[in-house]
């Protein structure tokens, strides 16, 4: 199996992928990896290595560059595999070409519902990527229902072409964690303190500026409550100088980008998901692993994902105002909070297990060699 992702970086799609392959490999699959270009030094190619998988770089940095459908049409004939999976937009053109052209079932993961702007560079982008999947992919996974009909319907792809898998987690790795009193004090967030907690890499879609508007409302109803941000990104200088401008620096804290992702889920009370929009956002099925409660926005695969009510309260984006009374209906019910924690728990266990979902794709694949072979 070849795998072809954009990027290493830091985000969901590529922390999953190194989730799931060692669960691959126990059934069966030999995987090889080729990564396109480089995003943030691709933290995540030494997590795949240290599980025996070898990672190529092609150094690509971006679609028009001359040699780019080369290189990967070059890596797809030299690894011949019995099938190509790609992720990402970038992945999914060059790879799934390459593939068809060499006769090689391939399947490509949608795991966005971005809307780009008409006619900007991301809308052209995305429609070449659609048009290249719908005349050539053997199948198209999409993380969640939504991301299955936004994709259809922006692509005009056959329905039976695209099928869901949601994504899954190691739920074990999850739970509440030991840790917490120590990984509150390296934060500077004392005992009594109550947290609300959003990890996410920091772009703007994620609606982080949102909460931001919103805490001034929650800390004078809740004035023990701290906000720990997790994550990096281009929109972080943005939230740093909104936080300071409306003097919340001593009730936020910039944790940055970690790789204890359960560590900081342990220091919250609550975890927060104020997106635009999402597909099927991984941190929100370890934040219901780890028994927190939940206050996300309506929006893409989110509602799919929860029971509303009684695991998550959900909102309006854009909604400082009804963020803020959720996060404070939350924060002020312990007993609300700690039935919310549970029924997300039991919910992640149902649904997001990822030796199923892993047995999932393992089972396309088997299909996609068998078709070609008949």
């Amino acid at each position: 199996m070849l795998y072809l992702i954009d990027s290493l970086g830091p985000g969901g799609a590529e922390q999953l992928l190194a989730a799931y392959l060692p669960r691959l490999m126990e059934r069966g699959v030999d995987p090889v990896v080729a990564v396109l270009k480089e995003r943030e030094g691709n933290p995540v190619a030494s997590v795949i290595e240290a599980a025996g998988i070898p990672v190529q770089s092609l150094g690509i940095r971006r679609m028009r560059e001359r040699t780019a459908y080369r290189r990967v049409a070059e890596v797809v004939a030299a690894t011949a595999p019995d099938v190509v999976h790609t992720q990402l937009e970038l992945s999914n053109t060059l790879g799934t070409i390459a593939a068809s052209r060499l006769g090689i079932p391939s399947l490509s993961t949608i795991h966005t519902l971005d809307r780009p702007a008409p006619w900007s560079r991301d809308s052209v982008r995305f429609r070449l990527m659609a048009g290249v999947l719908r005349r050539r992919a053997d199948l198209v996974i999409a993380v969640s229902a939504s991301a299955r009909t936004h994709f259809l319907g922006r692509s005009r792809a056959r329905a039976e072409q695209v099928t869901t898998i949601r994504n899954g987690i190691d739920l074990g790795a999850f739970g509440r964690h030991a840790e917490r009193p120590t990984a509150r004090a390296e934060l500077g967030i004392a005992a009594d303190e109550l947290v609300a907690v959003t990890v996410a890499v920091l772009r703007q879609p994620k609606g982080i500026d949102d909460m931001i508007d919103a805490l001034p409302a929650i800390t004078a109803a809740v004035p023990a409550m701290r906000y720990l941000i997790v994550g990096d990104g281009e929109h972080g200088p943005a939230l740093r100088e909104r936080v300071a401008a409306a003097g919340l620096a001593d009730r936020v804290v910039f944790a940055g980008a970690r790789t204890d992702v359960a560590r900081m889920l342990a220091v919250a009370d609550v975890f927060v998901l104020p997106s635009h929009t999402e597909a099927l956002p991984t941190v929100l099925i370890e934040a219901m692993a780890a028994g927190l409660p939940v206050v996300a926005t309506d929006v893409g695969g989110i509602p799919e994902m929860v029971e509303r009510g009684s695991s998550a309260l959900l909102v309006p984006p854009h909604r400082p105002d009804l963020l803020a009374d959720a996060v404070t209906r939350v924060l002020s019910s312990p007993l609300q909070a700690a039935a919310m924690g549970k029924a997300g728990s039991r919910l992640a266990a149902a649904r997001f297990d990822i030796d199923r979902q892993a047995q999932r794709l393992v089972d396309e694949y088997r299909l996609l060699v068998m078709r070609r072979a008949a």
